[in-house]
């Protein structure tokens, strides 16, 4: 990835930031049913992006990824899928967690690759809960950003 400026987005980018969400979800959570994906995509758009600070990456053409953070917790990171794997997830984290402070997220079970995305960048699992935060019988594992202690 070049270097890409993070930019904060505001509500007239949310038809663009939903675009986005919906074609990384469509690509990497499987598990998911239509009605499902229509229910989130309503709850992300209304409620959602309203409860939490959202910055994306752009190219001259579209946005590229973004992640949403509340406090130090990532409530949500969604790549372009084309573009998974070359570097814009791990801007936006590192992003999040030396600017912002992030320590926390939660990652459905079944999205392998997110997981494992989130434990090389430091994370540990540090809880499963059986549903997700709407209630549907998607397994979520909680997890934490790994503190290391300098031995000076």
């Amino acid at each position: 990835m070049t270097d890409s400026t993070i930019l904060k987005a505001h509500s007239g980018d949310y038809d663009e930031l939903i675009e986005l969400w919906e074609a990384s979800v469509r690509a990497t959570h499987e598990f998911l049913t239509e009605k499902d994906i229509e229910d989130y995509r309503l709850l992300i758009y209304d409620y959602y992006f309203d409860a939490q600070n959202l910055y994306y990456i752009r190219d001259v053409n579209q946005m590229q990824g973004f992640i949403g953070l509340n406090n130090d917790f990532i409530q949500m990171l969604f790549i372009r899928p084309k573009l998974i794997g070359k570097g814009i997830g791990t801007a936006l984290i590192n992003f999040a967690t030396e600017q912002h402070g992030a320590t926390r997220v939660d990652v459905n079970e079944q999205n392998i690759n997110a997981v494992k995305f989130y434990k090389s960048h430091g994370f540990d699992i540090t809880q499963r809960s059986e549903k997700d935060a709407a209630g549907k019988p998607y397994p979520v594992l909680s997890m934490d950003l790994r503190q290391t202690i300098d031995n000076c």
